[in-house]
């Protein structure tokens, strides 16, 4: 049989911003607990929302919110802003396209909170392609020996991994 690492959900959210932090995260290396960021998604996972707040764990997915419109089962992602639209998009298709595996069909929504703004997520056979792809190359990243060489991009300066990246400097 051949062993399938598994994938989060949060694997394939990083993927798409720094490539190293997936390498860190699949290696079980931890970020700093104590960062402002991480604790302004947890608060804004704590408070926004609340009347819907339906945080479901299925296998290895943990999607935030989940609803029923009209007959259609609707899944949602809260995040802290929509300037990482693309991870997470992807995000939010890999897990309507766990459902799927499991014979659930739904829709996804993206909701950022503090822009008062929500995008509806569609699977498509596309977006399976490309999430097909990531997670290769997730696995591939992981099974790297040493980390990516760290990149400088507008994302490290409010990382929780930035010291391990570049503490040096």
């Amino acid at each position: 049989m051949d062993y399938q690492m598994p994938i989060t959900g949060t694997d394939i959210w990083y993927y798409y911003i720094c490539k190293r932090e997936v390498w860190l995260m699949k290696h079980q290396i931890a970020p700093d607990k104590e960062d402002e960021a991480l604790d302004i998604g947890r608060f804004i996972s704590e408070t926004y929302y609340q009347r819907n707040k339906k945080e479901m764990s299925i296998g290895n997915i943990v999607v935030d919110r989940v609803r029923q419109e009209d007959g259609q089962l609707v899944i949602g992602e809260v995040k802290k802003s929509s300037r990482y639209m693309k991870s997470a998009k992807m995000q939010l298709l890999y897990y309507l396209d766990t459902l799927r595996q499991m014979g659930i069909e739904a829709k996804g929504e993206l909701l950022f909170p503090e822009e008062r703004k929500k995008e509806t997520v569609e699977w498509t056979e596309e977006a399976k392609q490309e999430l097909k792809q990531t997670m290769e190359d997730i696995r591939r990243i992981a099974r790297m020996p040493v980390p990516p060489v760290p990149e400088k991009i507008h994302f490290c300066g409010k990382c929780a991994y930035r010291e391990y990246c570049w503490a040096e400097e």
